[in-house]
């Protein structure tokens, strides 16, 4: 399998409803909550990308452009954006939906670093 298509075979799509029980005072999505989500689903998408034991070594930059309001659906995708030789990088998107119409738009997006660690805890090959 190329590169390429390992990356297009890593790409993670998760779904969630946003309920008031994971938002704030402005009734939107905690910034926190956003991140921990993110979180999984860069972590997700790296080990399917190098199917080894990843570690979240660092978030580059989140940009909060949107609020995200309870009652509405969000859709994360994680796509691998930079291979290093023990490292990758993976680029996370939020976008909220509307419930009941058809309105999509970005609201979060951010960088998560990864690497590939063995057994031992020591830094590996990500290919």
């Amino acid at each position: 399998m190329t590169i390429d298509e390992r990356i297009k075979a890593s790409e993670t799509r998760i779904f969630k409803a946003v309920f008031p029980n994971t938002t704030n005072h402005y009734d939107t999505l905690f910034g926190g909550t956003a991140m921990h989500l993110m979180d999984e689903v860069a972590f997700i998408t790296a080990t399917r990308f190098t199917r080894k034991r990843m570690v979240t070594v660092s978030s580059d930059r989140i940009d909060f452009t949107r609020p995200i309001p309870a009652g509405t659906i969000i859709e994360l995708i994680g796509t691998v954006s930079h291979i290093g030789n023990t490292s990758l990088k993976v680029q996370v998107e939020i976008y909220i939906e509307e419930m009941y119409s058809f309105n999509r738009e970005k609201a979060i997006t951010g960088t998560f670093t990864f690497v590939a660690i063995d057994e031992h805890k020591q830094k590996v090959s990500v290919l």
